[in-house]
């Protein structure tokens, strides 16, 4: 499975524009800038993108484990604050609020380190990954 998305810049790094569009059109030519990225500008950034696909991917791969050791979740809400420093991201910040019906506190927190460590976006980052977990 390959997956495609495409950007399009016009001008300089500060005050130039771009849009970014995916193979399945959700994004659509969705505006992204130096003030998006770096201000509160409308549209989109990378970091935001990257945390949105550290989020879904995780709570994805997390069902996916847990159906594994015989439990469906009723609901995974999973938060990522990507931070960028000095032009590298350098942490990916998971925080979980899990209702797992019938799991004990010792295997959500074994199924969750495990979503953390193996979902594949966790696997092509390059920096920090740290996961805070609470079952509501």
């Amino acid at each position: 499975m390959k997956r495609t998305a495409t950007a399009v810049w016009n001008g300089s790094g500060k005050d130039g524009k771009g849009n970014l569009t995916t193979q399945s059109t959700t994004l659509n030519k969705t505006q992204y800038s130096y003030k998006s990225r770096f201000e509160e500008g409308v549209g989109t950034n990378p970091e935001e993108l990257i945390a949105a696909a550290h989020s879904g991917c995780f709570a994805m791969k997390l069902s996916f484990v847990l159906g594994g050791a015989g439990f469906t979740p009723d609901s995974l809400e999973v938060t990522s604050t990507v931070a960028l420093e000095d032009g590298t991201i350098t942490s990916s910040h998971l925080v979980l609020k899990a209702s797992i019906p019938g799991i004990s506190a010792d295997k959500f927190k074994e199924c969750a380190e495990d979503a953390k460590a193996n979902c594949p976006v966790s696997k092509v980052l390059n920096c920090e990954i740290t996961l805070d977990a609470s079952l509501v």
